[in-house]
């Protein structure tokens, strides 16, 4: 029904307003009594086969949401109910911010993929927590990085801010340096300073009653030198995992007219390079830490290509606005039927 009849009326419309609509309609459906359980009843699937321990963490499935999709921590109970094993909320940062100027985000249909340079917009830290005080039991990511006005070599600040405002509200953390879309984050991933700043959130970490899982999101576009440099940080900061990957600020093979549009794409000409990355870092490393793996998800292959490439854990964004929540459904489905 999503594919058939909802999203082409949904894309005639500007992807941004859509996303807030889409967010305000399922906020109101799930109010309406029965409504919340004929959602689990289409595509929550619970099994224990399904169930995996990863970084000290339960998961009831390994489908995830990926980070950006509810950035202000509004709707995650709500989207539990289309069957994700766990909801990566933000990026958040200390304080509320605008974003970058809109238009900032983009449909390339004829790739099935999005670019956006939405630029961190959230309502800060506190209004996060507001909400994260809510949660009835959806085991949740936080994605923390910095404010834009915060110049790089203060940008410490902000994660130790987010880090300790968001400790006693999510499962995980995510240190976020490898956006494209605020001008230098990604220089932060260079050896130093990201070694710096992870090693400064680790003494954080284990100076609370109990330590939480620490993982690093990466950008695709980084080089083999570069992701070497990863798994010597990984090793040297004793942080949990990566998350791999974030947005491409590359445009190789798209067909669509909006392809010149600068931010970071996401969707199915990111399938092929994220796994790639995976496979790396695993095969380098000798899978010495747990891998999310996040980029062009839009099938139950392109899920099963990144779990064999050494995910642990998989993550989605871009296919569930293409192909809806049944997405997650299928996938989990061939996961209990591997000989699909």
């Amino acid at each position: 029904m999503y594919k058939a009849i909802l999203r082409p009326i949904l894309f005639r419309f500007d992807p941004e307003k859509v996303h807030y609509f889409t967010f305000a309609l399922i906020r109101f459906l799930s109010k309406i009594p029965g409504v919340k359980s004929l959602f689990k009843r289409l595509y929550v699937l619970e099994d224990k086969t399904l169930e995996r321990e990863v970084f000290g963490l339960k998961f009831k499935n390994p489908v995830g949401l990926a980070a950006g999709f509810d950035k202000d921590a509004q709707l995650f109970n709500e989207l539990s109910n289309f069957g994700f094993g766990f909801i990566e909320i933000g990026t958040i940062t200390p304080k509320p911010q605008d974003g970058n100027p809109k238009k900032r985000l983009f449909r390339l249909k004829q790739d099935s993929a999005i670019i956006n340079r939405m630029g961190f917009n959230n309502k800060g830290l506190e209004a996060a927590v507001a909400r994260l005080k809510k949660n009835e039991g959806v085991l949740i990511g936080g994605n923390i990085g910095k404010n834009k006005i915060t110049p790089n070599d203060k940008a410490v600040n902000d994660y130790e801010i987010c880090f300790n405002g968001l400790f006693d509200y999510v499962d995980y953390f995510v240190v976020n340096v490898s956006s494209p879309n605020t001008p230098g984050l990604r220089e932060l991933q260079d050896k130093a300073p990201l070694t710096k700043l992870l090693k400064h959130l680790q003494v954080l970490n284990f100076q609370k009653e109990k330590a939480k899982p620490i993982l690093l999101k990466i950008a695709p576009d980084l080089t083999d030198d570069q992701l070497l440099d990863i798994i010597d940080i990984v090793r040297e900061t004793k942080i949990d995992g990566i998350i791999a990957t974030n947005t491409t600020i590359a445009r190789e093979g798209l067909k669509s007219e909006n392809r010149v549009e600068v931010g970071g794409l996401s969707g199915k000409p990111l399938a092929k390079r994220s796994t790639e990355v995976i496979k790396f870092l695993r095969d380098k490393s000798n899978a010495a830490f747990p891998i999310i793996g996040v980029g062009g998800i839009h099938s139950v292959e392109d899920a099963i290509e990144k779990l064999e490439a050494g995910a642990s854990l998989i993550q989605i964004y871009t296919g569930f606005v293409y192909e809806g929540p049944k997405l997650v459904k299928d996938i989990n489905k061939a996961l209990l039927n591997p000989t699909r």
